[in-house]
């Protein structure tokens, strides 16, 4: 992967998990000192990898960018080693294909295909919905309102009625629940 990641180990209770992260992430950890990290759990046929994030802001922007077409863990890692998760709301909110070129390895053709599709996965977020620092304003993580937003995108409901329905949802509840609750909010719409 490159300068895209860093390898290390993470001993937690006596047993050491092979982690990948970001440079930033490694700069900032000190060898024997303690660390938290969040993470993610990426499970392919030949293997089960971990990936470790400074903050939950980090891991959930990682999660949102693996579900777009063609954005593998180490394109996802890649991406968040050069834009922090605000940045990286900021340049899909302005569609600044400039600055997805400053990712290694995405050229042109590459990076306005990436941020149509980042586009497509960012569309619930409201622009109040990330900070400049990254830190998210509503109380659920991400990954749960950006499934339930693009299962609604996929029942073809606009990004309008998305982002509205998103909004009203509650802070709390599973992918399922929340799914549920949005049909009901807009079954009287159409």
């Amino acid at each position: 992967m490159g300068d895209a990641s860093v390898d290390l180990v993470l001993e937690v209770g006596g047993v050491g998990y092979r982690l990948l992260v970001a440079p930033r992430t490694a700069a900032s950890l000190q060898l024997g000192e303690e660390a938290a990290l969040s993470v993610h759990t990426h499970v392919r046929e030949s293997a089960i990898t971990l990936y470790g994030f400074a903050s939950a802001e980090e891991r959930n922007a990682f999660e949102l960018l693996l579900g777009a077409h063609g954005v593998g863990p180490g394109l996802a890692l890649a991406i968040l080693s050069t834009h922090g998760p605000g940045e990286l709301a900021q340049v899909v909110a302005t569609g600044d294909v400039e600055a997805l070129k400053l990712v290694p390895g995405v050229g042109q053709k590459t990076a306005a295909r990436l941020l149509l599709e980042l586009q497509a996965r960012f569309d619930y977020l409201s622009p109040e919905a990330v900070s400049l620092n990254g830190s998210r304003q509503a109380d659920r993580p991400p990954s749960v309102a950006a499934e339930v937003g693009e299962a609604l995108a996929q029942l073809g409901y606009s990004p309008e009625e998305v982002r509205a329905t998103i909004r009203a949802l509650p802070g709390e509840g599973t992918v399922e629940e929340l799914l549920r609750l949005a049909l009901r909010n807009l079954a009287p719409r159409r």
